[in-house]
């Protein structure tokens, strides 16, 4: 079952990521990372902290100093600086210090900002992700991209700080919520049209043990994620090039997200924001509407929403105005040339953009 996969920065091996069903290799592993004379602040949410803390500390407690945890109320709206500040403030009655370490125990949410509190705090501590999530599994959890939302703009505030370890547990996933799993999935999907279109079609030849959550096939999958996002991050580290390519999407689907303040989850927005870059793909000719399509449907059977009602275009475009990958008034849309081959484009219209987001407006066919 073990597997894994080492991560390079500036081409020196910077972090492992560990691939297993279950927690009983966690000591050993973080154990390599010299903790005896550590402290380690656990960070997690409610609902995680109610299954795996108590599990996770019993691993930790034997292989170093101290031992502490953080649990803070779940939910996206909980990711921001006030959030933060209270990290801050609980590591600093604590007494942590430079060499000690945090612990992101969770989801997306808890992973962004147990990395953004490791890079800020006494200018950078190290941290460890443990991801709970599929999300945070295949996407979130791998790279160093950190942050918090600021005032409903999506992760804003951020750093850019790798971890010193990925550990994952695929049987986490047994007790995620169905919402959520396939939230995740958004992610793994844009994986394969953005890098590899075998890898899409893998995931499409395997939907029914994907939704049954077998964990062979889940573990395949979390696999191949990963190794697209690793090829991906050791290419270009910091965003300056080919790594904008991952955040095919994301910019009309976090536009949707604020606009929705968060009643929608990321991946849900996520695979809407690809409906829209697909299709202005189509339209500028690169894709063709055969791809267009099948690009769209293949959403429906995990459970990813196509259409939405209840925007407003003008918004919406208005939002992605506010988007940090804006660069130079001008904005950077990842559009597809073909399945597995995505290019950063400027050129973009607000046209083509106001076509794109009306194609996923919810019409009623009896209209």
């Amino acid at each position: 079952m073990s597997q894994i996969l080492e991560v390079l920065y500036n081409k020196k091996p910077c972090y492992n990521i560990i691939i297993e069903n279950s927690f009983i290799k966690l000591s050993e592993e973080i154990e390599k990372l010299d903790t005896i004379n550590k402290k380690i602040c656990i960070i997690t949410d409610s609902i995680v902290g109610s299954l795996y803390l108590e599990e996770v500390l019993s691993f930790l407690k034997p292989i170093c100093q101290n031992v502490v945890s953080f649990t803070f109320q779940s939910g996206e709206e909980r990711k921001n600086l006030t959030t933060v500040n209270n990290i801050y403030r609980f590591l600093i009655e604590q007494k942590f210090d430079r060499k000690d370490m945090l612990v992101a125990l969770g989801g997306g949410v808890v992973g962004d900002m147990t990395g953004f509190a490791a890079a800020t705090y006494l200018r950078g501590i190290d941290y460890i992700q443990i991801p709970t999530s599929l999300l945070a599994q295949v996407d979130s959890s791998i790279g160093g991209k950190t942050g918090v939302d600021f005032e409903q703009y999506k992760n804003m505030v951020g750093a850019f700080k790798m971890p010193r370890l990925v550990y994952i547990n695929v049987h986490t996933l047994s007790t995620l919520e169905e919402r959520q799993f396939y939230n995740g999935f958004a992610e793994a999907m844009k994986h394969g049209i953005i890098k590899d279109s075998m890898y899409y079609e893998w995931l499409i030849s395997n939907m029914y043990e994907i939704c049954d959550r077998e964990e062979d096939v889940l573990e395949e999958l979390i696999f191949r994620s990963c190794q697209i996002k690793k090829a991906v991050v050791e290419k270009d580290p910091l965003e300056q090039g080919d790594r904008a390519l991952l955040n095919f999407g994301h910019t009309v689907g976090h536009a949707i997200e604020k606009y929705k303040n968060f009643t929608l989850l990321h991946g849900e927005c996520v695979a809407l924001g690809c409906i829209v870059s697909a299709f202005i793909s189509w339209k500028k000719q690169l894709l063709s509407m055969d791809e267009y399509y099948e690009i769209r449907d293949m959403f429906v059977p995990f459970n990813l929403p196509i259409s939405i009602e209840d925007i407003n275009i003008d918004d919406i475009i208005d939002i992605t105005k506010s988007d940090k990958k804006m660069e130079h008034g001008q904005m950077k849309f990842i559009l597809l040339k073909k399945l597995g081959k995505a290019v950063i484009d400027t050129s973009v219209t607000e046209d083509e953009l106001r076509a794109g987001t009306e194609e996923i407006i919810y019409r009623d066919e009896m209209d």
